[in-house]
């Protein structure tokens, strides 16, 4: 095979600089790529090619930077729309392949978005206020809070998540599909948890009223809120689903005196149990349960085998999540590194 210029590496063109030898004696070469290389180094002193030879882009700098814009501006739109945006923008001839590429070289890349709850004006600001008056409570007080929460758990069918490894003829291979079930078997679990341990789990299928969930918590929070912090004083979390702020839920509450922690709506990025269900949905997944028996014992297994130090991490997390709520003003988003400074936050105004 004859290699052209354009072909040669880098060594083998200083390779050619040095010897000179003819071209007849280069049999992976063309002559007229050994003659161009020669010349190149006897007029310039070196084998590189000039910058700025080659074609030049066919969208520049500022091409680019529309193109961002409109990107971060649609940031849903697909490739192919974004390429009928292009053509009609620049006037020139684009093809999907090239916005492809001037995507990536924009910095951007196509990802799976994340899926969180959707969050009014209203929801921002009660929960920036919330996260705001209990910035000053200290990882010590976070550790006194019983956390409950419920979750579903669904029997899966066929392979898991959404890619698959395979070649372009396995297309239709049974295997490679990702089944589904209009109404797959599933379960709903509410446990509680502590960053001294783990509660109790209670297991139910369908819905649950407030009278259901008052029996939940005669049979399953009592004891577990008695084991955990044995008779030491505690604060009971809770979200704001209609059988929780029921009045004759709250009455309950009242009855035995538990004191119940006021929680923003739509908050699960604050909870550090949602934390827990994630760990164990994966590693029920991992295992594959076929029928309702297996899957109620693999998630009673999984919730046991949570360690404690892992448990006070995530509840030691929380001051963290308040901070991000803060400086997001109530909007939704993960647990990262924040300011550790608070002088903005009085500053903030909606």
């Amino acid at each position: 095979r004859i290699t052209n210029s354009r072909n040669v590496a880098q060594k083998d063109s200083g390779a050619i600089s040095e010897r000179c030898y003819p071209a007849k004696n280069c049999k992976d070469f063309a002559s007229s790529t050994v003659h161009n290389i020669i010349r190149r180094f006897r007029e310039s002193g070196t084998i590189s090619v000039r910058k700025g030879q080659g074609r030049k882009t066919i969208l520049d700098a500022r091409d680019l930077r529309a193109l961002k814009r409109h990107c971060t501006t649609n940031r849903n739109a697909t490739v192919k729309e974004i390429t009928e945006w292009a053509q009609e923008y620049f006037q020139k001839p684009l093809s999907v392949n090239t916005i492809h590429r001037a995507i990536h070289r924009c910095q951007l890349k196509l990802y799976s978005a994340k899926k969180k709850p959707f969050l009014s004006k209203i929801h921002k600001l009660r929960r920036f206020h919330w996260a705001r008056d209990h910035l000053k409570w200290s990882v010590a007080k976070w550790k006194t809070v019983l956390w409950s929460d419920e979750s579903r758990f669904e029997v899966l069918f066929g392979n898991l998540g959404r890619h698959v490894i395979r070649t372009k003829e396995d297309k239709d291979n049974p295997s490679c599909y990702q089944c589904s079930v209009q109404k797959p078997a599933s379960l709903m679990v509410r446990g509680c948890m502590s960053a001294c341990g783990m509660g109790s789990l209670h297991v139910w299928k369908g819905s649950i009223n407030a009278e259901k969930y008052i029996q939940v918590l005669e049979q399953h929070m009592l004891p577990s809120r008695r084991h955990l912090f044995q008779g030491r004083p505690c604060i009971f979390q809770q979200d704001n689903a209609r059988p929780h702020s029921a009045s004759i839920t709250t009455s309950w509450l009242r009855r035995r005196r538990i004191r119940v922690l006021k929680w923003p709506v739509c908050s699960p990025d604050l909870s550090p149990i949602e934390n827990i269900w994630r760990i164990i949905k994966r590693k029920v997944q991992q295992r594959r349960p076929k029928t309702i028996e297996q899957l109620e014992a693999c998630i009673r297994q999984e919730w046991e085998r949570i360690p404690i130090p892992k448990l006070e991490k995530l509840v030691s997390s929380v001051p963290r999540r308040l901070l991000s709520a803060v400086r997001r003003r109530g909007e939704n988003g993960e647990n990262g590194l924040v300011p550790t400074f608070l002088g903005f936050v009085d500053t903030m105004k909606f």
